[in-house]
C-alpha cells in the first residue's frame, strides 16, 4: 500500500527555490511549492511504505542544502 505525506520544510532564507527545484527531481515527490508563513516549503510525496518514507524524509530531504527543519504530516484516510 502507498503511503502518501505531506512535508512542512523551513529552509535557510533564500533557498527555497534551490529546495523545491531539487525535490522536484525525486520520482515520489508529486507536489512541492513555495509557501508564506512558518514554513517556506511543502511538499506531497508517496511512498511505498513507512520504511521508505523516513528514508526520504531523514536522508534525502533533510540533507538537501538549505533545509533547516521538517514536519512530515502521514494521510490517515
Amino acid at each position: 500500500m502507498m503511503v502518501l505525506a505531506f512535508v512542512l520544510i523551513v529552509t535557510r532564507p533564500g533557498k527555497e527555490e534551490e529546495v523545491v527545484k531539487k525535490l522536484k527531481e525525486r520520482p515520489e515527490v508529486e507536489e512541492a511549492y513555495i509557501v508564506y508563513g512558518e514554513y517556506d516549503v511543502v511538499v506531497k510525496l508517496r511512498a511505498e511504505s513507512v520504511s521508505k518514507l523516513r528514508d526520504i524524509v531523514l536522508n534525502e530531504i533533510r540533507s538537501l542544502d538549505g533545509v533547516e527543519k521538517t514536519i512530515t504530516l502521514i494521510v490517515a484516510e
